[in-house]
């Protein structure tokens, strides 16, 4: 009989290359991420260079036996998606590779159990139950890592305070607390050698809280704060830094897609507990597709526009590099805006590229073509020029002032100093030129991907046209490369707009009303026919919904077009001035010829003058 055997090896090297940065410090967050996943409130962490181990012991719930048991299942995980920042116990799992040993304690309630285990070779890891140590008090869990290299950085106590500050920033600053308190009510508390790390407050010279509202909620989904200093900051500060649930995700300018005039001068974190439920397996990054992707993109868009206004009110906003543009892309590009602000109706998850802007209007900004970074895959959005242009974008359920499509018409003149504004401000001088506001919507760019089968990607949001594929080269020569672009554009958008088995009839929605467009036919929203809510039947077929809904949504089109048919019947007025009648509103069709009929029954009535 055959025996199948894993190269559990393999199998961890391959786990410990999907992380960023050293072993050693994936080891040492992800132990700490599953203590704070189990409630712990004080972490203690010892390292002991003599005789090269490491224990981190925890507070925490604990586990049963019967969790210890499966812990040591590399397949296991008892982790919910959404809920918490460690994953599977990975920590531990790859201690396997640099450790001769890993020992674990738990205990809770009367389950005080223990294991060793160990990577005996390629194919088996062979562990067993022990007695207790000693290493926890009355509850918790608790490992000790006996490391192969006595010179590991695990033994120096400078290192892991160093990494603990780097990637729980949130959890050591005030500033932060009150975000983080709803999580941890108790606060979370981290101990290196016997000394509990101090939390530090960041001193600068320029300080601004920055505060994320989900919709009209009072209480911010996302906070922190932004700070500039006068000298260059340590690399490992510059940008923002994103964290979930008190761990850092992200760190940097490039993840944001906006680029300051001094970006190594400028530092900040943003906690966003929502975004725990958008986090990768590893826990290391962000989904970009699907539902989960849609709360990544509008909550990363929502911190761009907080982050941009506080920018420009410092003045730190870059002269942006406009390329001059082909008339051709500029029409294709408003053909792109007008389908993408139909199908966002009926496809709910693009309505995160989508802007609304005041009086329910929405449009779509497409950035310009080349950023500023000159990087593939990096699309900085210029900012505005002075403080006052920046604080337009303001006002609640505004986002910025965008021209849109329209890069090929010019900027209109800025208004005299002093007209439009309200009583009691100063206006502030203009400049010779007012700069176009940040553009903060899907933006359509070009690269250069020899040997990539795709036509196009979605980074963040920005959509990448592979310019060194061979079909786009052929459209190119024959001069149909506005076709190749927008099959492209669909392609990358399927993915964020339905799930895998939609994604046909999404581009197939796609590319009917990009031909639509061409001829301005069924331009209007109320006469579309294609994506246009999600109860219409075409929304429905192309997400797959049942025959039953289909030919409901069906009928209620019939319905509401035979509606529509009667008032055509109606009467009308032969004026159409609002009469005198206190609740007539003098605007519907029905008002209107019922004020016709009072005017007409007054005429014949013998005492009317």
């Amino acid at each position: 009989m055959a025996e199948t055997r894993v190269d559990l090896l393999h199998l961890l090297e391959d786990l410990r290359d999907a992380y960023p940065g050293a072993v050693e410090e994936t080891i040492l967050t992800e132990v700490i991420a599953n203590s704070l996943d189990s409630g712990a409130t004080l972490i203690r962490i010892n390292a002991s260079p003599a005789d090269a181990s490491l224990t981190i012991s925890d507070n925490g719930s604990g586990m049963p036996r019967r969790d210890l048991r499966r812990y040591h299942d590399l397949a296991a995980s008892t982790k919910t998606r959404g809920q918490g920042i460690g994953f599977a116990g990975v920590g531990i799992k790859l201690a396997l590779l640099i450790c001769k040993e890993v020992v674990t304690e738990s205990r809770r309630g009367k389950s005080h159990v223990a294991t060793q285990w160990h990577l005996a070779s390629r194919h088996r890891a062979p562990w067993k139950w022990m007695p207790a140590p000693g290493m926890l008090g009355e509850q918790g869990t608790a490992v000790r890592l006996h490391l192969a290299d006595p010179l590991s950085p695990l033994t120096d106590g400078g290192y892991i305070e160093a990494a603990v500050r780097r990637h729980y920033q949130p959890l050591l600053d005030p500033a932060c607390d009150a975000i983080l308190a709803p999580l941890y009510p108790r606060g979370v508390g981290f101990e290196v050698n016997g000394e509990l790390l101090p939390k530090q407050t960041v001193l600068a010279p320029d300080m601004a809280p920055l505060a994320i509202h989900a919709g009209r909620k009072r209480k911010p989904s996302a906070a922190g704060y932004l700070y500039r200093e006068t000298t260059p900051l340590p690399e490992d500060q510059r940008g923002i830094a994103v964290s979930t649930y008190g761990k850092i995700i992200k760190r940097g300018w490039d993840w944001l897609g906006v680029l300051p005039s001094a970006p190594d001068r400028i530092g900040g974190v943003i906690e966003a507990p929502i975004l725990a439920t958008s986090l990768t397996l590893n826990k290391g990054d962000f989904i970009r597709t699907g539902q989960r992707g849609a709360i990544y993109l509008a909550a990363r868009k929502a911190i761009q526009e907080v982050v941009v206004r506080q920018l420009a009110q410092w003045g730190d906003a870059p002269e942006p590099a406009e390329a001059a543009r082909p008339r051709a892309m500029r029409t294709l590009e408003r053909d792109l805006e007008r389908v993408l602000l139909e199908l966002a109706e009926g496809f709910p998850l693009l309505a995160s590229l989508v802007e609304h802007r005041r009086g329910g209007q929405k449009r779509l900004p497409l950035a310009p073509a080349a950023g500023l970074g000159g990087e593939p895959g990096f699309a900085p959005m210029p900012l505005p020029e002075t403080a006052d242009a920046g604080m337009e974008t303001a006002e609640a359920g505004a986002a910025p002032e965008s021209s849109g499509s329209a890069e090929g018409q010019e900027t209109p003149p800025a208004p005299p100093p002093g007209e439009g504004v309200p009583p009691g401000e100063v206006a502030m001088p203009d400049s010779r030129r007012r700069r176009r506001p940040v553009k903060l919507g899907l933006a359509v760019q070009f690269e250069d991907r020899p040997g990539d089968a795709e036509l196009g990607r979605l980074v963040e949001s920005t959509i990448f046209v592979n310019r060194a594929h061979p079909a786009y080269q052929r459209a190119a020569a024959s001069r149909s490369d506005g076709y190749h672009i927008a099959l492209s554009v669909a392609l990358a958008l399927a993915p964020l707009a339905v799930e895998p088995a939609g994604e046909h009839g999404f581009v197939t929605a796609f590319l009917a009303r990009w031909g639509e467009a061409v001829t301005g036919g069924r331009s209007r929203r109320g006469k579309s026919g294609i994506g246009q809510t999600e109860g219409s039947s075409e929304w429905r077929a192309a997400t797959g919904a049942p025959e039953e809904a289909r030919q409901r949504a069906q009928r209620d089109a019939r319905t509401h077009s035979a509606r529509h048919a009667i008032r055509a019947f109606i009467p009308q007025p032969a004026s159409r001035r609002r009469c005198g009648r206190p609740r007539c509103g003098g605007s519907s069709a029905a008002n209107r010829a019922s004020c016709w009929r009072t005017r007409a029954a007054n005429r014949s009535s013998p005492n009317s003058s």
